[in-house]
């Protein structure tokens, strides 16, 4: 398997309450966006950005690593079957700089893309995983919790989400889906600590990482 991914697709407002907390119309089709390689980060590297472009907000979201190969499928079931792994992830957001590109219609990828705005933790066993309308995480920034990821609430399942995205892009052995992020989304700060929670079948997984 290839040690880095062709490209990491991610979801937009894909859980209403994180849709509205930003003012943004709740869609009838998911969102897509991708990240290239380029954005990867390591949790022992920390987070990092050019404060010169404004506030980045943490974005804690539910991430898969495919496993097979996933072109045109419209089978939600069999989708899910292309999953290999699992892991939490932050998409990271220059939120000022992406305001600022949506008031003037231009895309998002200065605020979304940059260099080091994906953060992965380890990858999980799919085994761990008992159903996919019951996977739940937590975010913690200094002791508090901000965020809570609940996959019952996603607009669109993951078996569809992932047929869908298959429509529009192949997906490759290697490639990562970052599902979309619940609410409570906000601004990190220099010194911030940071601590990811996914609950397993077997057991919790706890990653951290930190605010340069």
């Amino acid at each position: 398997m290839s040690s880095r991914p062709s490209k990491i697709v991610c979801v937009g407002r894909s859980y209403a309450d994180h849709a509205k907390e930003l003012g943004n119309a709740v869609p009838d089709r998911p969102v897509l966006f991708i990240k290239p390689p380029s954005s990867l980060t390591t949790l022992d590297e920390g987070i990092a950005w050019n404060t010169a472009l404004g506030n980045c907000h943490h974005e804690c979201e539910l991430s898969l690593r495919i496993d097979r190969p996933l072109k045109g499928e419209t089978d939600p079931v069999k989708a899910l079957e292309a999953i290999g792994a699992v892991t939490l992830g932050l998409d990271l957001t220059l939120r000022d700089l992406q305001n600022d590109l949506k008031k003037k219609g231009q895309p998002w990828e200065r605020a979304k893309a940059f260099d080091g705005s994906c953060v992965l933790a380890e990858w999980v066993d799919v085994a761990e995983i008992e159903a996919w309308d019951k996977v739940h995480y937590t975010l913690e920034v200094n002791d508090q919790l901000r965020q809570k990821g609940d996959t019952s609430f996603l607009i669109f399942d993951i078996g569809s989400l992932l047929a869908d995205i298959s429509q529009a892009f192949s997906l490759e052995v290697g490639d990562v889906v970052m599902t979309g992020t619940p609410a409570g989304v906000a601004a990190l700060k220099s010194g911030d600590q940071l601590k990811m929670t996914l609950n397993g079948q077997h057991q919790d997984f706890v990653w951290t990482t930190f605010v340069k």
